[in-house]
């Protein structure tokens, strides 16, 4: 049976990990150290990383590509919060002999709530009324009519049909695009498939719910912006990749987009002097898509029981390359 000597459990912003696990429950007691704090890049990593047996990651919040496991002799045993993370080199782990366990999805419902709540503090203006309220001030903003309004969704999947169902209890004319998009679904929701094109043109709100891929890569760029709308809105919770940063901050900045709710960035934790911290007509918020107390319930006691299930000598939810 493998002995746990030292566990790692990384990027536990809230410090909530003991919350949601009891990782006293590990057997021989091995030494656990709790990271709250971003480690950084790829040397931080495996500075900080370098002794420990077993390491328990949120999500894709610390990228393991060969170039880090390679320089983690120690390491055995890699656990992801979800049942798949693409910052995770999965052939170079095998190689190294390193185990790689997932846990159960999660988070897909509480994504979709976020996207709403975008929308709703993008067309309403929540956050400076907010704040203007907080000055002594009184209805300095007109909002926007969500019924009758178009919503474009791109990529109709768990999330993105999640969205489009309230895009509908609200009213709203839904149509709905993806390089895959099955057209008998999406009229089963009661979505219009439509082309990219006609979907970028035409909607006041267009919401991004793909999954990262070299073919999702810059899927919004400066010509998908241009073609849409000069009042639109874009919200993207699924990766920050998916879009160019850099054409959608010009397209701001320019005032040729009417705004942008983000939860995703190119670059997470998003950096101190990132221009993203003042753009114009915007609402911004820290990736919180997966981030509730489900959600975390699930990841922190599946992440414990498949470090339980590797002590005992049997892996659980294996994720091969």
């Amino acid at each position: 049976m493998p002995e746990l000597h030292r566990v790692a459990i990384l990027d536990d912003y809230q410090r909530v990990a003991h919350r949601y696990a009891d990782w006293d429950a590990l057997p021989g007691h091995p030494e656990l150290t709790v990271f709250t704090e971003h480690l950084g890049g790829p040397d931080d990593v495996v500075a900080a990383l370098e002794p420990f047996d077993v390491v328990v990651a949120m999500r894709e919040r610390t990228p393991f590509p060969a170039a880090v496991l390679d320089r983690l002799p120690n390491l055995s045993l890699l656990v992801t919060t979800g049942p798949a993370n693409a910052s995770i080199d999965l052939a170079a782990a095998e190689h190294r002999g390193i185990v790689v366990s997932g846990t159960r999805a999660a988070g897909l419902p509480p994504t979709a709530e976020l996207t709403w709540g975008l929308i709703h503090a993008l067309t309403r203006n929540l956050p400076a009324e907010d704040s203007g309220l907080r000055a002594g001030g009184w209805q300095r903003t007109v909002g926007r009519d969500l019924h009758g309004a178009r919503l474009g969704v791109i990529g109709l999947g768990g999330v993105g049909g999640r969205v489009a169902k309230v895009g509908l209890a609200f009213g709203m004319d839904v149509v709905a695009w993806s390089a895959h998009l099955d057209p008998e679904h999406a009229e089963s929701l009661g979505v219009t498939p439509v082309s990219k094109s006609d979907l970028l043109a035409t909607s006041g709100i267009v919401t991004l719910h793909v999954k990262l891929s070299p073919r999702t890569t810059g899927l919004i760029g400066r010509d998908e912006l241009a073609r849409m709308r000069p009042d639109a809105l874009l919200i993207n919770t699924s990766r920050g990749p998916v879009v160019d940063e850099e054409a959608l901050l010009a397209a701001l900045t320019a005032g040729t987009l009417g705004g942008a709710a983000l939860d995703v960035y190119a670059i997470e934790p998003l950096p101190a002097d990132s221009p993203w911290r003042t753009a114009p007509r915007t609402v911004l918020t820290p990736h919180l898509g997966y981030v509730t107390g489900g959600t975390y319930e699930v990841f922190y006691r599946d992440a414990r029981d498949a470090v339980l299930a590797y002590a005992a000598g049997k892996p659980i939810r294996e994720l091969k390359p």
